[in-house]
């Protein structure tokens, strides 16, 4: 029977080398005078406290409405390029006009004699429903960041439309009456678009008359 096969002992380093110090993961942190050196130094510091931590779960956000959307688009798309339904606050016999409830009728008559100026204009020729929508929109916030308080909308007399009906001039008629921000509507005068343009009279900022 073989003898136990021996192995032989780890050589130890001449030269009376000096140990190191290990980080517990058999790698050589500093050798044993340098690692003395550092602790002396660092004798009188006091360690660091942990900072306590607190973790949160953010809340999923809630689920969106994918159906309610689809049915506001299709509404905006609707009321943009469809037929609207009529707002009987909306007079349009022989000269349309607006009047928002709850205002006295002698906002109107203000607006119809020219107690306000026009400061600004949007002409809308030229522009299909949702171009002339865009622009309007666009058109009204301007105005309302400017405290502009009556501005004149051109809409045209439609007589380039097939039949000759004012098309555009319905579609914003019912567009601007569904705005908050327009208090009134009136035709212009003549000299300022006569049948094809509309006087508005949009609202005050806080503090403003």
């Amino acid at each position: 029977m073989a003898p136990p096969e021996r192995f032989p002992r780890e050589a130890k380093p001449r030269g009376g080398s000096k140990e190191s110090t290990s980080n517990g993961h058999g790698n050589s942190v500093l050798p044993d005078e340098e690692a003395a050196v550092f602790r002396d130094a660092v004798r009188d510091a006091t360690p660091l406290r942990r900072p306590l931590r607190s973790w949160h779960r953010a809340d999923p956000p809630p689920p969106l409405p994918v159906q309610s959307l689809l049915d506001g688009h299709e509404a905006l798309a609707e009321s943009v390029t469809g037929p609207l339904a009529r707002d009987p606050a909306i007079q349009t016999g022989e000269e349309a006009f607006f009047l928002r409830d709850g205002l006295n009728q002698e906002v109107l008559r203000k607006l119809r004699r020219g107690h306000w100026v026009a400061q600004d204009v949007v002409d809308l020729h030229g522009c299909n429903s949702i171009q002339a929508h865009a622009r309007l929109v666009e058109f009204i916030g301007s105005c309302l960041r400017r405290n502009l308080r009556c501005v004149r909308v051109v809409h045209g007399k439609g007589l380039r439309s097939p039949g000759r009906e004012p098309v555009l001039k319905g579609k914003a008629l019912q567009w601007l009456a569904r705005r908050d921000e327009v208090l009134a509507y009136c035709q212009a005068p003549g000299n300022q678009g006569g049948g094809g343009a509309l006087l508005l009279l949009l609202k005050a900022r806080s503090g403003n008359s």
